[in-house]
């Protein structure tokens, strides 16, 4: 009795060493796989960057007419034909991207903080009727508010100037605005109630206690915003014609225009050094860019 009870033990632990060898062979190709996956999709990712890096050293024959990875002849005169060249003013078209960032950013954030802290900590009337009022403005697309837009800068004289591009940012930006409520309503009223004992107004109140705890909430919101204001291409090439008006990616797109792709290399070139802000604001602010994930989904 006691032989076949050990028989039937060792039987069972053979079995368990057998499961446990196919569960371990298990796991270590599901991880096999799972980078394998991360890696084609890193790559994927990738590509499309690499090949504009490559293209720009390309000749325009080379970039539109055969598809090559690596230049067969390396052209280093694109990039300095793009500073040089006198039929595209890139430094100009840089200075309006930086004019509309700075001017927008600045007053827009100011603006949107305002708001944010009168719906989250001041008694207003009916404020959840106007917050839903405003935060809807978001479900219409920009389509369908392109063509009253345009005429109404074309009556007031403003087409083929910057001013359509910024003073729409002047009244702040609503995904910004619902972002920073969420994050203001966790903040303790406690502070404000204290500052109103002493004679603060609700201005002071916003600008020496509020604006100072919400810093990290603005920065991850303005890094987004800034990120959308330079790649912008669609609202700056409706409303700029002339050259010496046009934004950074809507100057690129002309060199990029007409069938020959002379330009093309140059246009990529521009690309390349029109992509270099975005990677150092995403490799230096990291940290802001985890931290909104993690404050948009506590807050509340």
């Amino acid at each position: 009795m006691e032989k076949e009870t050990n028989i039937m033990q060792s039987e069972l632990s053979i079995q368990n060493d057998k499961r446990e060898t196919a569960f371990k062979i298990l796991r270590i190709c599901l991880r096999v796989f799972t980078y394998a996956v991360i890696v084609f999709g890193a790559a994927l990712l990738v590509f499309p960057f690499l090949w504009m890096v490559l293209s720009s050293f390309k000749t325009g024959d080379e970039a539109t007419l055969r598809f090559t990875f690596f230049p067969e002849v390396w052209v280093f005169g694109n990039y300095a034909e793009l500073f040089t060249g006198t039929d595209f003013p890139i430094f100009k078209a840089l200075g309006n991207t930086v004019l509309i960032e700075v001017s927008v950013i600045v007053i827009g954030t100011f603006v949107s903080a305002m708001a944010a802290f009168s719906f989250a900590k001041l008694k207003l009337q009916h404020k959840t009727f106007w917050l839903l009022f405003l935060m809807s403005g978001m479900m219409v697309p920009y389509a369908a508010l392109m063509l009253p837009q345009y005429r109404a800068f074309d009556a007031m004289k403003m087409t083929d100037t910057l001013w359509p591009l910024i003073l729409p940012g002047f009244f702040g930006n609503v995904s910004m605005i619902f972002f920073l409520i969420q994050y203001m309503r966790g903040i303790p009223n406690a502070y404000f109630e204290a500052a109103r004992i002493d004679g603060a107004n609700h201005f002071t109140c916003f600008l020496t206690i509020m604006f100072p705890l919400i810093k990290t909430a603005i920065a991850a919101q303005v890094i987004f915003w800034f990120v959308g204001i330079w790649n912008d291409y669609f609202a700056p090439s409706l409303y700029l014609t002339s050259r010496d008006q046009m934004t950074l990616q809507v100057l690129l797109g002309q060199l990029n225009a007409g069938t020959s792709g002379k330009y093309l290399p140059m246009a990529l070139a521009g690309a390349v050094l029109s992509s270099i802000p975005m990677l150092v604001i995403y490799i230096s602010c990291q940290k802001f860019f985890i931290e909104s994930l993690a404050i948009s989904g506590v807050k509340g």
